[in-house]
C-alpha cells in the first residue's frame, strides 16, 4: 500500500533528470527544479552547461539564468590559479579588484565561453556573462555542503547585475 502511495503510474517521481545507459543504468544528469525554461518554451539543463564552463581552465566556478528569457547568461568565477598565471604572463602586475574591467582578461574568458558554445544548442549557448565578486563557498551559502549551487543565494546577490546582462 506505501508503495502503490509514492508511485505514479509504475515511476518512483523523484525530481530528478536522467539517462538510462546501454547497460540498463541510470545516470543522474540534473534536477527538475533546476530546468531552465526559456521565452520560447525550451528546457535548458543549467548543470551540463556549468559543468562545460568548468571544465575550461579560465573558469573555476559558473552558474547560468535564463529563465523565461530570450537566451542564457552566465556568473562566471574565474579560475585563481589560471587567474595568477595570466597575471604573471603579463608582468605580474594585477589588481585584482578592477582584474574583470580588462579588456585582455575579459577576452581570455569570453574565448573560454565562446569554447563551450561551440559544442551546445542554439538555446543552451550563453550570450553574455558577468564575473562574480567571490568564489562560491558553503561559508556565503552559495554552495550545499554537498557541493551544489544554491542557485536562489545566488540570484538574491546577483540577480541585478544578470538581469542587466538583457539590457
Amino acid at each position: 500500500a506505501e508503495t502503490a502511495r509514492v508511485l505514479k503510474d509504475g515511476w518512483l517521481h523523484t525530481g530528478d533528470i536522467g539517462e538510462i545507459d546501454e547497460r540498463g543504468r541510470i545516470r543522474i544528469t540534473d534536477r527538475k527544479k533546476d530546468l531552465i525554461i526559456n521565452d520560447k518554451g525550451d528546457n535548458v539543463a543549467p548543470q551540463k552547461v556549468e559543468g562545460m564552463l568548468t571544465l575550461q581552465p579560465e573558469i573555476g566556478q559558473a552558474m547560468i539564468a535564463g529563465d523565461r528569457r530570450p537566451y542564457m547568461v552566465a556568473l562566471i568565477v574565474p579560475d585563481a590559479e589560471w587567474t595568477q598565471e595570466w597575471c604573471a604572463k603579463g608582468g605580474g602586475r594585477c589588481d585584482f579588484a578592477t582584474l574583470g574591467e580588462n579588456v585582455d582578461y575579459r577576452a581570455a574568458l569570453s574565448a573560454a565561453v565562446e569554447r563551450v558554445n561551440k559544442d551546445l544548442s542554439v538555446t543552451e549557448r550563453v550570450r553574455r556573462f558577468v564575473l562574480a565578486d567571490a568564489p562560491f563557498t558553503i561559508e556565503n551559502e552559495q554552495m550545499t555542503p554537498s557541493m551544489k549551487i544554491r542557485r536562489h543565494k545566488i540570484r538574491e546577490m546577483y540577480g541585478e547585475r544578470l538581469d542587466g546582462l538583457y539590457r
